[in-house]
């Protein structure tokens, strides 16, 4: 595994030494020095390479502003059991050019904007480099200068998608500069296609998901001219759009042919050790890269396992361990999530969330031992009849519990309900007073127990930035897009969403309750606290929630026939945004099936504000969100330090002046 986290910058080499009487005491020749002449050569420009990568793929799963960007404040999450970053979640007064911080924890305005143009200078850095290098190897140079322009458009679209027209820089800035205009978003999309259409004609076509390859950019220019063609840029995108929507599926299906989906879609995700199977299936076209080696670590890794887990440590005879993560419960999951999916058919659920857990506590109260079932969560359908309330336990039920049927058939100590005592509307695991918000199914697909002790942060599970099946997707929306105008039929998008959907469905003989997540990576037994057992469960709740008899035969068939006739799942969400349009209601299947495939992987905030549906989704389904989210949302407020920071011929902006480079309505 390449290891990102080497040779960020060469640093000239500082000799200090005594001065002496005698003059030859010390005559040396220093011979470590290094000058930015270093950066023309092969092991100058790899090195550049190689920190700019770091800058661009990695710093932003280390900390909490990146889940802020992409995942708070949809549908998908909401608010779990910590608020200290609710303000990208609520769209409330302390959502802001300035973000007002309720503790260290929450993130700022501007941290998103800092790393993303942190990492241009470095892609800046790389292309004048490799555009001069005094290499002999074109093959080095021209990976060099790919890998640069690559870098400088994957973060040029992380802008664009987040604040609309941002500031052009293009070259390396050796002088302190203090005045910047904001270009127009449409000259900003132009750049990163120019750059992905350079990148691919530069970059090699093997070595992928650790280094990028001319798959990861052709499946990003896909999604640049995806991004160019959708509803956010309607005002100018009318001369581009048939172009853009051409090009798409031609690049998907190059990129598809070379990135066959997983057989399994648990596969993904399940993580077993450093560099396991699962961070090289072919279906990965590029991932951020990870690694345990503490020598270069340096404090940092991958956090985002800490914060899509639910509280499970403060439930009874419940203890936090390695196997559990460390809850910092920042995410929790809306009923969105629970409506989506076909729950009898489609495996992804219940390969995405973890809806058991073992008891683990040091002393479990009789006849319970550790080991059995402590915590279930029951995702059931409306009007289900079976379970009295929503929090079954103790303190809610007295000793009239629910029993593990599938197993000791022992009471289990706490079982959480999504719909209670024939409940039809959504909401009940909102109401839990007992734990505020903290009930709801994690999240597995990051769990990390390969840590190295229990309350440690860093985390060395690889992230997935791009595979195939989103690539479908891709080219699913694309043919939708066209044929809104005009070219082609709604129906030439099925075969793209039925390739994923197919692989969705459980396989003859499959388990349908065997269950497996990152968690359950525990390096060492004694690791963990004395006496405290794993709270990873090797078992889902499928039968609890569907209430269905055991079965191993195959699921029915998920595929799609009919655009006029979507799953019950995808017409009850159609139904509550009240879509009537053939183009509408095939835009929100493919957007349903972003999160039953996507679910958490830091892409949602960006598809609901191009495609201008963030607004209407997070008053459907976002609890917290819902009163506060306005038109204006779908961009992000320009950093108020920012625009504080720069100047216009020598001067520190006006108000207006500032007023004018903010986006509308901030």
């Amino acid at each position: 595994m390449r290891n990102r986290f080497l040779n960020k910058l060469l640093i000239v080499a500082a000799v200090f030494f005594t001065s002496s009487c005698n003059k030859d005491f010390l005559n040396e020749t220093l011979t470590t020095a290094r000058t930015t002449d270093f950066f023309l050569t092969d092991a100058g420009i790899q090195q550049l390479s190689v920190g700019a990568q770091y800058q661009v793929f990695d710093v932003p799963f280390n900390g909490e502003w990146n889940y802020c960007a992409n995942n708070y404040g949809t549908d998908e999450f909401h608010i779990g059991g910590d608020p200290s970053n609710s303000p990208w979640n609520n769209y409330d007064a302390t959502f802001g050019p300035t973000v007002i911080a309720s503790n260290g924890n929450t993130a700022l305005s501007n941290y998103q904007w800092d790393a993303l143009y942190t990492g241009i200078g470095d892609a800046n850095l790389l292309i004048a480099n490799a555009s001069k290098s005094t290499s002999t190897s074109t093959a080095v140079k021209n990976t060099a200068l790919g890998e640069g322009y690559f870098l400088r458009a994957f973060n040029y679209l992380k802008l664009v998608s987040q604040y609309g027209g941002v500031p052009l820089q293009l070259t390396p800035i050796n002088t302190v500069k203090t005045e910047f205009v904001r270009a127009s978003a449409k000259d900003v999309c132009a750049q990163i296609i120019s750059d992905l259409t350079n990148a691919a004609k530069l970059l090699p076509t093997a070595g992928g998901p650790a280094r990028i390859t001319q798959d990861a950019a052709n499946h990003f220019l896909a999604k640049a001219y995806l991004f160019r063609a959708s509803e956010i840029n309607s005002a100018w995108n009318a001369d581009t759009k048939a172009a853009d929507l051409a090009a798409i599926v031609p690049l998907c299906d190059a990129v598809i042919a070379k990135h066959p989906l997983a057989s399994d879609f648990g596969a993904l995700w399940n993580f077993t050790a450093q560099n396991s199977a699962n961070e090289n299936l072919p279906e990965l076209i590029l991932s951020a890269q990870f690694t345990n080696d503490v020598n270069t670590l340096q404090g940092n890794g991958n956090t985002q396992h800490l914060y899509f887990v639910s509280r499970y440590d403060v439930q009874d005879q419940m203890a936090r361990d390695l196997t559990g993560d460390r809850p910092f419960s920042r995410l929790a999951t809306t009923y969105y999530d629970y409506r989506i999916y076909d729950l009898v058919n489609d495996s992804r659920f219940w390969k995405s969330y973890r809806t058991k857990s073992a008891l683990n506590a040091a002393a479990p109260v009789a006849p319970n031992v550790k080991g059995d079932l402590g915590i279930m969560f029951v995702i059931n359908q409306p009007g289900d009849t079976r379970f009295p309330l929503t929090k079954i336990s103790k303190g809610t039920a007295g000793t009239n519990l629910i029993k593990d049927t599938r197993g000791t058939g022992r009471n289990i100590p706490t079982t959480y309900v999504a719909y209670p005592n024939g409940r039809t509307t959504d909401g009940a695991l909102y109401t839990d007073a007992t734990t505020a918000g903290q009930g709801f199914p994690s999240l597995s697909k990051h769990i990390d127990g390969s840590r190295n002790s229990l309350n440690d942060v860093v985390g060395h599970r690889d992230f997935i930035l791009a595979r195939s099946a989103e690539t479908y997707l891709i080219a699913a929306e694309a043919k939708i897009r066209l044929a809104q105008a005009g070219t082609g039929s709604y129906a030439d998008a099925l075969p793209y969403i039925n390739a994923v959907r197919a692989r969705a469905q459980y396989a003859s003989g499959e388990a349908r309750d065997k269950y497996w997540d990152g968690g359950n990576t525990l390096l060492s037994a004694s690791l963990q606290t004395p006496n405290v057992g794993n709270s990873f469960f090797a078992a889902n709740s499928y039968y609890e929630s569907n209430n269905i008899a055991t079965t191993t035969a195959a699921a029915s068939s998920l595929a799609i026939t009919n655009v006029a006739t979507l799953p019950a799942q995808d017409e009850s969400i159609i139904s509550t945004l009240g879509l009537s349009s053939t183009y509408d209601r095939m835009l929100a299947l493919v957007l349903n099936e972003r999160s039953r495939e996507l679910a958490g992987e830091f892409k949602r905030w960006e598809d609901l504000a191009r495609t201008k549906t963030l607004v209407a989704r997070v008053k459907a389904f976002n609890p917290e969100g819902a009163a506060n989210i306005k038109d204006i949302h779908v961009l992000r407020p320009i950093p108020q330090n920012f625009l504080d920071g720069i100047q216009a011929a020598g001067l520190s902006l006006t108000p207006d002046q500032k007023q004018a480079m903010q986006n509308p309505g901030y």
